[in-house]
């Protein structure tokens, strides 16, 4: 590993964890709830009851969804999804680029590598590294592929030590089992590690830090490690419990962690202490101590080489001087520690403008910006007084990023890799070398007439179509908010579309964590959506992070109706200028997004003709006892503090149901195996909206976490099940 950000937690989007134990609450006030919950019986994940509701209500639906029609169009999305012709994605270790694959022959998917060579021809050739559909053939489990963790080795030595990680039912906790990468197998008596929510860093070839589960106190309230302990070759997992932590914290805080920096010149080793998804701390080893980073816990810390770099939440006031939020500032790591806090400001917010990532190579640091959601890329050279130029090559409206291949490859250190899509544009990626002036040849691609890199950076690959673009036109609109904020969404739709109210449009949106909803390209919309005479809207409410952390702040807690106003503003606006009336208006979101939804179903039934709920929370008073709720106090509140459960139960759409109103047809999807919101709130909605007579479909993926998906067919289905409800309800097929 190399010097990088603090490590994060994923967002409730796609990312984190936790396992559920039913009925957990201790307090009376809880336990209260829980009588007055006719349907708390439904949180017993595997329950005998509980599983055979779900299985009733799976054929149910499935006998309303599954005709010719509906096959047919699942089976055009999965040939998207397991077409060869996608772009295989790369990571560079050594010599070899690393990608994992799923399609129609290897469902579970392939790890392999090529050479670069190789991976610029015509016909990959592809070194199989782990074929997970044998590797459960063979050991008789439903293996998940989650990812690898490689060991770099010295200078001059290949690449050899690597930890797999694999899940049993594609939730968030995985086993880690130690692979060979000379000869491609698992090591016997290796470094092995049970399922467990797993936090893990390579310090040699023999020794591993690990924070995981051995037991009480081990793990945090949220279900992450507690502690963090040295793991030696040929020890077990009891032993190395037996140790004292290298680094610890309180089971109230979120997670820790130590990562262990491999950059040559600046081996180092870093502890993290996430108190919740916004406020962290971290600490430098030194001489066999800790020494605390001394910044506001609500700073992005981020090392490179000699480089400290900090990003604020919140203004920051130092000595006299304010940075507003959103602000990167730099300064050597060694004079800061000293006690100087002479901070060189390197990017300024604007009101349209915000960073959204940073990326080292070797001497040059890479900024991605949104510019009203537009992407925008400078270049920055330490050794030039951090002059920054401006990368040629992102068109409006799409969505270019641009990041390091590998900052310590000693041939490839200033290489960087460049993704461009939109909406209506498949993916491409270009590679480039930054050079000592960022503004020649080698730094800055053009941009053709078309809003295409040029030839300065090389084409690598090029994403095919799926669908004929060229019928369709991407814009985007403003909408102004209930307290008069202007929200932007894009709009994807025919070129000559009538302003009539009648056309059948999605609206899609998640409005949380900082997550930012920018331009991509996708077949399957394209094909279930697009193609069949629907308009496409995403919109970019508060809550997300498309104009920086103040945008995300602007929704917490007892703010959150704001991110619900947002979302309502770009229904009405899509009504006002003719795009679809509230009948042929549709929402969908998932996660946090399905809470989005939900509010929009409780709330704001009168905008929508139909609205597709997925992996939802949904009952915020019990939220916090549920899988990894725990964890997202700091974007929710907490509903156990009377005065936080006050607003909470505002935006809380399970109690927030009401008989004898008229409600939009709705859909329910999550998955058995979702370890992080986990399957009960959509149980438990469904079930309410039934027993009070409101028509609602529900669906529970028997696998595939809080994706509800561990292969390209199981994710064919999701997909195509929720635009095939809402493309009926909206046309009055339902």
């Amino acid at each position: 590993m190399t010097d990088a950000a603090l490590p994060t937690f994923p967002f409730v989007s796609g990312e984190t964890a936790g396992a559920v134990v039913a009925g957990e609450a201790t307090t009376g006030e809880a336990k209260a709830d829980e009588r007055a919950d006719e349907f708390h019986w439904l949180e017993d994940i595997h329950g005998e009851a509980p599983m055979a509701w779900v299985r009733e209500h799976n054929e149910r639906t499935d006998a309303a969804l599954l005709n010719p029609a509906y096959k047919a169009l699942e089976a055009s999305v999965l040939e998207v999804l397991d077409s060869k012709d996608r772009i295989p994605m790369v990571s560079k270790r050594g010599r070899w680029y690393y990608n994992f694959w799923r399609d129609e022959a290897n469902p579970r998917g392939l790890w392999r590598r090529t050479t670069w060579e190789s991976y610029l021809g015509d016909a990959t050739d592809w070194q199989i590294l782990l074929d997970v559909d044998a590797l459960c053939t063979a050991e008789d489990t439903q293996w998940f592929w989650a990812g690898a963790s490689l060991l770099r080795p010295a200078p001059g030595q290949e690449y050899r030590h690597a930890m797999v990680a694999l899940s049993p039912d594609g939730g968030d906790a995985v086993a880690y089992r130690e692979f060979d990468l000379d000869t491609l197998a698992f090591v016997p008596d290796g470094f092995e590690l049970p399922a467990a929510k797993t936090q893990l860093s390579w310090f040699d070839a023999d020794t591993l830090c690990v924070g995981t589960d051995t037991g009480d106190g081990s793990m945090t309230a949220s279900s992450y490690s507690a502690a963090a302990r040295v793991l030696r070759r040929g020890e077990s997992l009891a032993q190395m419990a037996a140790k004292e932590p290298l680094f610890s914290v309180p089971q109230n805080h979120l997670s820790c962690g130590v990562s262990h920096s491999t950059t040559p010149g600046f081996e180092r080793d870093v502890a993290y202490d996430v108190l919740d998804f916004y406020n962290s701390r971290s600490y430098l080893r030194v001489d066999g101590s800790w020494v605390h980073i001394q910044v506001p816990d609500d700073m992005s810390v981020s090392l490179h080489r000699q480089w400290l770099l900090l990003r604020p939440r919140t203004p920051w006031h130092v000595d006299g001087t304010e940075y507003a939020s959103g602000t990167l500032l730099v300064i050597e790591l060694e004079a800061f520690l000293a006690g100087s806090r002479d901070l060189r400001t390197i990017f300024a917010p604007t009101p349209a403008q915000s960073l959204q990532s940073w990326s080292w190579t070797r001497d040059f640091l890479l900024l991605n910006l949104l510019s009203d959601v537009s992407a925008k890329i400078l270049v920055l050279d330490p050794a030039a007084d951090w002059t920054a130029v401006e990368l040629d090559a992102c068109p409006p409206l799409h969505s270019v990023d641009a990041y390091a291949v590998d900052e310590d490859d000693p041939d490839a250190g200033n290489d960087y890799w460049l993704i461009a899509s939109g909406y209506l544009t498949p993916s491409t990626v270009y590679r480039g070398t930054l050079a000592a002036e960022p503004a020649a040849e080698h730094a800055a691609p053009s941009t053709d007439s078309r809003g295409t890199p040029g030839a300065a950076a090389t084409l690598v690959r090029k994403a095919p179509s799926f669908f004929n673009a060229e019928s369709y036109s991407v814009e985007q609109h403003f909408a102004t908010s209930a307290d008069g904020t202007r929200i932007p969404y894009f709009q994807v739709g025919p070129k000559d579309l009538k302003l009539d109210g009648g056309n059948p449009t999605l609206l899609s949106g998640y409005g949380g964590f900082e997550v930012s909803r920018t331009p991509s390209y996708s077949g399957a919309v394209g094909r279930s959506w697009l193609e069949r005479g629907g308009v496409y809207v995403v919109a970019n409410i508060r809550g997300g992070g498309e104009y920086g952390p103040s945008w995300h702040t602007a929704a917490l807690r007892e703010n959150r109706h704001r991110a619900y106003e947002d979302f309502a503003a770009v229904a009405r606006d899509l009504s006002a200028r003719g795009v679809a009336k509230a009948a042929r208006l549709g929402c969908a979101g998932g996660s946090n997004g399905g809470l989005l939804v939900g509010n929009m179903l409780t709330t704001y039934p009168e905008l929508f003709g139909a609205i597709s709920c997925g992996v939802p929370l949904l009952d915020m008073r019990r939220y916090t006892k549920l899988s990894a709720g725990a964890s997202w106090m700091a974007e929710y509140g907490d509903p156990d503090v009377p005065e936080q459960w006050e607003y909470i139960k505002t935006f809380s759409p399970y109690h927030l149901l009401r008989s004898g109103r008229t409600y939009p047809a709705t859909f329910i999807w999550t998955a058995t195996s979702d370890d992080r919101v986990g399957p009960v709130q959509a149980r438990k909605m469904a079930a309410r909206m039934e027993s009070m007579g409101i028509p609602v479909w529900f669906h529970e993926a028997l696998e595939g976490g809080h994706a509800g998906a561990g292969n390209n067919e199981q994710a064919a289905r999701l997909h195509t099940a929720s635009h095939e409800f809402l493309w009926r309800a909206l046309n009055g097929e339902l």
